[in-house]
């Protein structure tokens, strides 16, 4: 019989009896008992609900230590900087821990409550804390609190990333004006953006060996571009020719050819069987761009094109958020800036039409279909992937070889490795459009008996000529 078994539903525990108790439950634990995927799943999600209230205990405990006081008992000065000794975490992580058990304790009582029973996480209780602090003043407690609500409820659906965007617009719940909920989300981006430029920094280190570390901290939007530059020049399907695979092709650096076979896990479309080092072929990368910088015309265009999606009414009024194919926000001004001599393309809604069904007249997808999609997706159609909608190849929903259509409403965006996967006959893929039109594909094995009876479809190569990971569309 376990532990808990015997314990009185009524009986309650102080904190320290309940780490007892975990110490002795964890101490017996066998997690190669299970077996069962979906018993894995369910145990999972039941751990994580079980670590959100346990983070809810401790946020309580550093809240009624900052009430009492332990800080002035220790000599330390303040209670942040007790916590960040007690717990050998960094000084200002330990500074975020008390101010959200502070808000919490306070203040944002649906949300205490909410991480209480393990339905959302510190992160996302976090990200709630942030946004109703940054609230305009003049809002009524019944409209803070409608606010508070609603952003717990988005919580137990997205990720703290999407919830941060959201909360951005945190005055649609309080029912006020569209152009209040504009100006209020500009001026939360602009802060954001004024903040990313004073903590800016590049640090060089020359380790005498042949090779400079460096570590540098920039605004989203720059470091959006360099990573899209990036990912690229280290494209698998840019890397690899017809036919080959991570550890088979060649990594194309300018005029020389290196392979890469050993390193830190597998590549991102998930091929091949040997682990390939990213990082350094991120490296490699970043080498060859700062080698061919052209300095004669270092305030000129990008390389790269970043999508940027605004409504034409925001970018008029210079007000809002406007929407990078990277998955991140800017604000409206930054994207007028930026549209003067950035590699930017601005994708400007109820602006100038441009065709975007082709029907059979086009085997790929176009460039103009890629933009459109932007203002829809912001990662890989495939059901719980985060890999971003810039990544993205674009499928076709009815294969090309069976009489389908490169239209818009039908192309979907995935990454390398879903795919690849779409195109499996090991696989069975199902592509259904919730309510605002997004596509979402699900995956499942097939019986193994049959799997080499059926295709989806195969899988069609682009010109390898181009040397373009987009052009490989199906």
């Amino acid at each position: 019989m376990s532990a808990a078994a015997v314990l009185s539903p009524k009986r309650t525990f102080t904190a320290a009896r309940c780490a007892e108790l975990l110490h002795f439950a964890l101490d017996r634990t066998d997690a190669e008992r299970e077996v069962d995927p979906g018993a894995i799943a369910g145990t999972i999600q039941e751990l994580d609900r079980a670590m959100n209230r346990l983070a809810s205990v401790r946020l309580a405990l550093v809240a009624q230590a900052d009430r009492a006081e332990v800080a002035a008992e220790s000599g330390q000065s303040g209670t942040d900087a007790w916590l960040a000794t007690s717990s050998r975490v960094g000084g200002a992580q330990a500074a975020g821990q008390v101010g959200l058990a502070r808000a919490l304790d306070e203040e944002l009582s649906v949300t205490r409550a909410a991480l209480e029973e393990g339905s959302l996480s510190p992160d996302h209780a976090g990200v709630i804390a942030t946004a109703t602090k940054d609230l305009p003043d003049g809002l009524t407690r019944r409209e803070r609190e409608r606010i508070e609500w609603s952003l717990v409820q988005k919580a137990q659906r997205v990720d703290p990333s999407r919830l941060r965007r959201a909360a951005r617009r945190a005055l649609e719940a309080a029912r006020r004006a569209a152009r209040e909920v504009d100006a209020h989300e500009d001026r939360v981006l602009r802060s954001e953006e004024e903040r990313a430029l004073e903590r800016s920094r590049l640090t060089l280190h020359d380790n005498g060996d042949g090779t400079v570390t460096g570590r540098f901290t920039v605004p989203v939007l720059a470091g959006s571009v360099l990573r899209k530059v990036i990912e690229q020049m280290v494209a698998p399907r840019r890397q690899w020719g017809p036919g080959a695979g991570p550890g088979e092709g060649a990594v194309r650096g300018g005029e020389h050819m290196m392979t890469a076979r050993t390193g830190e896990g597998r590549g991102v479309d998930g091929g091949g069987a040997e682990a390939i080092d990213w990082a350094h072929r991120r490296g490699l990368a970043l080498t060859q761009l700062l080698e061919h910088l052209d300095t004669d015309h270092l305030h000129g265009k990008a390389a790269a094109t970043v999508v940027v999606t605004i409504d034409e009414a925001r970018l008029r009024e210079n007000l809002g958020a406007a929407h990078l194919d990277t998955g991140q926000d800017i604000s409206a001004s930054e994207a007028r800036r930026l549209a003067c001599s950035a590699g930017i393309l601005p994708l400007v809604l109820d602006g100038e039409s441009i065709p975007l069904d082709y029907g059979r007249t086009q085997r790929f997808f176009q460039e103009s279909q890629r933009v459109a999609l932007a203002v829809r997706y912001d990662t890989c159609a495939a059901q719980g992937c985060d890999r971003p909608y810039a990544w993205s190849e674009l499928h076709h929903e009815d294969p090309w070889a069976t009489g389908g259509q490169t239209n818009l409403d039908l192309a979907v965006p995935l990454c390398g490795f879903h795919h690849r996967r779409a195109h499996d006959p090991a696989y069975d893929c199902t592509v259904r459009t919730d309510g605002v039109g997004i596509k979402v594909v699900g995956f499942r094995r097939r019986d193994r008996r049959h799997a080499g009876d059926h295709a989806l479809g195969s899988p069609e190569r682009g010109d390898p000529e181009r040397g373009d990971p987009q052009r490989d569309q199906s």
